[in-house]
């Protein structure tokens, strides 16, 4: 089994506040065949064809983990992002404005 890396990780929630990272093909189908058949839907399916026909060469590696993404979305189990957007203003004290 021909197993590629994901430039960037995909995290996962996995319940009670925890996360799982995926970074490889491996790792995706791992976590795709051990996700609960009640909560498949349509898009699973074509996750895990993305899946195979990255292991099989025939997509990039990137392009399934985007399907994993769209999936882990639809399916409500992608892990909110860390970094939040912050705006900061600068205020200059001692400056009515």
């Amino acid at each position: 089994m021909y197993d590629r890396m994901f430039f960037t990780p995909v995290a996962i929630s996995v319940g009670a506040g925890h996360k799982r990272m995926i970074a490889s093909l491996f790792d995706m189908h791992e976590f795709l065949t051990e996700f609960p058949p009640s909560r498949r839907r349509l898009s699973y399916g074509a996750t895990v064809r993305a899946c195979e026909a990255a292991r099989t060469g025939e997509i990039s590696a990137e392009a399934a983990r985007d399907a994993l993404i769209t999936f882990a979305v639809t399916a409500g189990v992608l892990w909110p992002s860390d970094q939040p957007i912050v705006s900061v203003k600068p205020v200059a004290r001692g400056f009515a404005a």
